[in-house]
């Protein structure tokens, strides 16, 4: 939940600071709006782009995405609670992830989701079966159930940094189990199988790493639609368009990607121009990493056997601390003086621990030696953290207040909210 904070006119990371005290998120609404037209112009005419919501679920932020068409791609009921919440209608989200639950895929089911992305031979019977119990219900959905089949590359495709698929992992089917036993991958029921899923890996540094994922995705379509005797009606190619995080630098525009893409397109797949399959991208990052600030505060700096530490009131709790995401060793981030009090502005020179307030020795963003000296009350930001900023943290930990999450843009008054945690009686299952 969310605890509502009267309305501000706070644009700049320094006014929304005056404002609403630090730490704080801020998010810029123009920067999400502007995001998507560069993805829109980097993809094929005509692609559709799914916003993962594990980016950022912020329904502002989540709602800008939709107004301009977007689709959603969620991994739970809460994040589905989120797409609905901020205006993408049940048609147009796609629940994947591995590990569904049968009560998570009738929660789906019941909020009218009818897209799913399915991982395994277990996770397609589950959704059967949870399909045709609701069938017999008469409150029940009746449409078809579409699903996309997750498919694991038999092989990594060079330069990623952290593949999602041609390894070992939890991700998908590989691709040769479902060539050799295609008849554990047919429809059942209202469940059919009319696309696949191809996310091959993660914040990809460049065009070239782009589009060798996407051939060695479009290069399976052929031998797995004659495998399962089908015509795929959409190719989910996944996404993993690379964008700075957490440092300062400009969102990339992938000139080139385009035109390469619709080559590929044409060599793999020489339908998709003429009524063949949708061509679907997913993005989270690209299209909301450069919309978002954390605005942190210098509480202290001191001296500690001949280092020198600048204790803030922001650390892993609000970005950085997710192991999952690799952040443990914690992130380095770039972290840009905002304003001080006009002493010691060039860089000392010397390392300073930028380390926040948890009681543990791995709170901490490293030790740059390109700051100037740091003093109390001096404001820092971290650029480029509008996606895995406050949602991939430890926010858990410690229990301290979550960040104020401040909205701007759009020619609208500014908005601020605080995620809350409380805790709520559960009934048996």
């Amino acid at each position: 939940m969310t605890e509502s904070i009267p309305l501000f006119p706070a644009t700049t990371p320094e006014s929304a600071a005056i404002t609403f005290g630090t730490p704080l998120y801020l998010y810029d609404l123009d920067v999400v709006a502007e995001s998507h037209a560069d993805l829109v112009a980097a993809l094929p005419e005509g692609a559709v782009i799914h916003y993962s919501l594990k980016a950022n679920p912020h329904p502002e932020v989540a709602g800008v995405l939709a107004g301009l068409g977007c689709r959603a791609e969620v991994s739970s009921t809460g994040e589905l609670d989120s797409a609905l919440v901020a205006g993408f209608a049940a048609a147009d989200i796609t629940y994947s992830g591995p590990a569904k639950t049968a009560l998570e895929i009738g929660q789906a089911l019941s909020a009218g989701v009818t897209r799913f992305s399915v991982e395994s031979v277990r996770d397609l019977e589950t959704l059967v079966a949870v399909a045709h119990t609701a069938g017999q219900d008469p409150a029940g959905a009746a449409d078809p159930i579409e699903v996309l089949l997750r498919i694991n590359a038999d092989r990594p495709v060079p330069g990623m940094g952290l593949a999602m698929a041609g390894v070992s992992t939890k991700f998908g089917v590989d691709f040769a189990q479902v060539l050799q036993d295609p008849q554990a991958f047919q429809d059942a029921g209202r469940v059919r199988i009319t696309g696949l899923h191809l996310y091959m890996g993660t914040n990809l540094p460049t065009e070239e790493v782009l589009l060798g994922q996407f051939d060695a995705a479009l290069a399976m379509c052929g031998e797995l639609a004659g495998a399962l005797g089908r015509d795929f009606e959409e190719l989910d190619l996944g996404g993993g368009f690379g964008t700075p995080y957490a440092v300062p630098g400009e969102r990339p525009g992938f000139p080139g990607l385009r035109a390469g893409l619709e080559k590929l397109l044409d060599q793999h797949v020489p339908t998709w121009r003429d009524g063949g399959p949708a061509v679907s991208f997913e993005s989270g990052r690209y299209l909301v990493g450069s919309s978002g600030t954390l605005v942190t505060s210098v509480v202290e700096v001191k001296e500690s056997k001949g280092q020198q530490y600048a204790l803030l009131d922001s650390g892993i709790h609000h970005l950085g601390g997710l192991a999952g995401l690799r952040r443990l060793p914690p992130l380095r981030p770039g972290v840009l003086r905002l304003s001080g009090d006009g002493r010691d502005e060039e860089p000392t020179g010397r390392t300073v621990n930028l380390v926040g307030p948890l009681c543990t020795p791995l709170d901490q963003w490293g030790s740059p030696s390109d700051l100037p000296q740091l003093h109390a009350g001096d404001l820092l930001a971290v650029p480029n953290t509008g996606a895995y900023g406050l949602t991939a943290s430890l926010v858990g930990f410690l229990s301290y207040p979550a960040p104020v999450e401040v909205v701007t843009g759009g020619g609208r008054p500014t908005t601020a909210s605080r995620a809350v945690f409380t805790r709520i009686p559960v009934e048996r299952t």
